[in-house]
């Protein structure tokens, strides 16, 4: 059950990562532009490594 939701986490911060980088490179201008697309970026590494945790944990068995 745990290994769900740290899986699910994963899933949230690519989703919030998409949202992040399209505002950023869309809608945000200046300073603001780089803080939120770094910011993105970062979540998206993050994301990136807990679905590799995830998927060569491979089954939890329960």
């Amino acid at each position: 059950m745990q290994m769900m939701w740290f899986s699910i986490s994963g899933m949230v911060l690519m989703a919030i990562a998409a949202l992040a980088i399209y505002v950023s490179r869309y809608k945000l201008k200046g300073f603001f532009k780089y803080l939120v697309g770094t910011i993105a970026y970062f979540c998206l590494f993050l994301a990136g490594i807990i679905m590799f945790i995830t998927i060569i944990s491979g089954p939890t068995g329960g």
